[in-house]
């Protein structure tokens, strides 16, 4: 599988890690922007790196990474330093991004 995934995301592919031979490439969709970028992980990329690059990337600077929620197949990503792996994701896996509570609409 090509390292680009071309559905609904950013052009280009964010790289975390090594690219060993546990790396995969999956999707972070940020809700509130309906923005999704691409990111080779390598193997023991965790899922505190991978939010943080995201929450980068997205341009929430301001925002800490404790103000997020992590999905994955709809269940909440709960242990931080968990590998992507061990979290049940695999090549093309889709992350969803979402601030943990709800924001007032300005």
């Amino acid at each position: 599988m090509s390292a680009t995934l071309p559905f609904r995301a950013r052009p280009g592919v964010l790289t975390l890690g090594t690219d060993d031979a546990a790396a995969m490439t999956v999707r972070v969709q940020f809700a509130d922007r309906w923005d999704t970028i691409s990111v080779r992980c390598g193997g023991v990329v965790s899922v505190e790196t991978l939010v943080q690059a995201a929450i980068d990337a997205f341009g929430q600077h301001q925002h800490p990474a404790h103000e997020f929620v992590l999905k994955l197949h709809g269940h909440e990503v709960r242990d931080l330093g968990a590998t992507l792996s061990a979290t049940g994701a695999r090549e093309g896996s889709t992350f969803l991004l979402a601030f943990r509570h709800r924001r007032p609409v300005r």
